[in-house]
């Protein structure tokens, strides 16, 4: 029975850290563009193997924004614990916010191909 309860309250943990992740900037700019995504992907009517590339892909951003920013707190306590100058963590955090980078890139990217033809066919018959 506790191998259960334990298994349950994972998934709370993780629900406490995924809100605790969308008081970041950077989550919420994520959670917006999200719904852009959706919103835009329903009036536009995306394919099956569309969807699922877009699905995909927010939940891979989501995930690197959240590694993202625990990486960030460990470097904060880190640099607190040590005493440290904020910038002998910033090599650290800056690749931490290069992985995220490119991964924007890269779903900006995928979805001006899924996106933009579809736009076009729209505006331009």
């Amino acid at each position: 029975m506790k191998q259960i309860n334990k298994f349950f309250k994972g998934f709370y943990y993780a629900y406490r850290g995924l809100i605790s992740g969308f008081k970041e900037r950077n989550m919420k700019f994520h959670g917006i563009a999200t719904a852009a995504v959706l919103i835009f992907g329903l009036i536009l009517g995306l394919s099956k193997i569309e969807w699922f590339t877009v699905l995909i892909l927010i939940g891979v951003i989501w995930s690197a924004e959240l590694v993202n920013t625990s990486i960030e707190e460990l470097a904060n306590i880190i640099k607190d614990h040590e005493g440290l100058d904020y910038y002998a963590t910033t090599r650290t955090r800056d690749i931490a916010a290069a992985s995220v980078l490119i991964l924007a890139i890269i779903a900006a990217i995928i979805g001006l191909i899924i996106f933009v033809p579809k736009f076009l066919i729209i505006f331009l018959g």
